[in-house]
């Protein structure tokens, strides 16, 4: 931009893999698997990376089991001390790939409600942290509960899909009107899965639809899914309300940061010739049955890959 400077050197940033997702009355929680939870060493390792941002679990799950919960704060309190103490920043995320404790899931309407109270007392207890991520990779998450049903609440249909993406990403903005209500400076860093989806000629509309899809996530805390939005009337035919869509629009809560999370697996291809490929990877859509596959085992003819995405993402 005219008239402004850009401070260009590079940042490292990173986090640890914290996930806590239920699977039917089980919750799975990453940081109890690695150990982390006994191991403050991990704290000292980290900061001698030279990271100066860490995206650092606050889970919902882990703090507050059940409504009646007194959270304790003491060892969440010790761990982000000593990484303030080291000088590395904290991105204090709430939900990563999970449902809320077992008192809520994602279909639940008053979800958005329950995880902004949440995180009214996180701000309160910790008021110095400045960056936070509500809800990790929504889009991701609510694919894996509520079309594939692999996640709690074990759906496979595109409204439970919708339903709990609308839930994940209405607790987000109410989540930071809250902590803005504390730390008015508090931003926001919004993390999703950067992939995109190829496919052979006849196949191009599913292609084309699940590339407008992956950017859900954006597209509605910024405000701009209207009616003149590619998907207005998917929403619409699967069930959704104008007006739950128009909370969007009224009270746009743009991220201050775009996260962009990339893995191997991230871009798909989309085959209609079966005969070529694993039964494990055959599905459809309703209208066509085809294999859908990684993009990184096919020979390509298009674009892609990271430096790809990243270039659509910024235009």
């Amino acid at each position: 931009m005219a008239g402004s400077t850009h401070d260009s050197e590079l940042e490292l940033w990173g986090g640890i893999e914290c996930t806590i997702n239920r699977v039917n009355d089980q919750f799975f929680d990453q940081l109890q698997y690695s150990g982390h939870y006994n191991r403050p060493s991990d704290i000292e390792i980290l900061a001698e990376t030279g990271i100066q941002k860490i995206r650092y679990p606050v889970l919902w799950e882990k703090h507050q089991p059940t409504p009646e919960t007194v959270i304790d704060w003491t060892h969440t309190t010790d761990r982000l001390s000593l990484l303030r103490g080291k000088g590395v920043e904290v991105i204090a995320g709430l939900v990563h790939h999970g449902s809320g404790p077992a008192f809520t899931h994602l279909l639940d309407p008053h979800f958005p409600e329950l995880l902004a109270q949440y995180a009214t007392k996180v701000a309160m207890q910790f008021p110095w942290i400045e960056y936070y991520t509500p809800v990790n990779e929504p889009l991701t998450t609510a694919r894996f509960s509520g079309l594939y049903g692999l996640w709690y609440p074990h759906k496979k249909n595109d409204t439970s899909f919708l339903k709990m993406l609308l839930h994940e990403l209405k607790g987000t903005v109410l989540s930071m009107k809250a902590i803005r209500k504390i730390n008015p400076a508090a931003k926001l860093v919004q993390t999703e899965d950067l992939g995109k989806t190829y496919s052979t000629k006849a196949l191009h509309y599913q292609a084309n639809f699940e590339n407008h899809r992956r950017w859900l996530t954006y597209d509605l805390l910024c405000g701009t899914v209207t009616p003149k939005h590619k998907l207005w009337k998917y929403f619409l035919k699967k069930g959704i309300k104008k007006e739950e869509l128009q909370f969007f629009i009224e009270n746009p809560c743009q991220p201050d940061v775009f996260g962009f999370n990339h893995y191997l697996t991230s871009e798909r291809f989309l085959d209609g010739r079966l005969n070529r490929y694993p039964k494990h990877t055959h599905g459809g859509n309703g209208k066509h049955r085809y294999a859908d596959v990684e993009a990184v085992r096919m020979e390509m003819r298009e674009e892609w890959g990271l430096k790809a995405l990243l270039k659509e993402a910024w235009e």
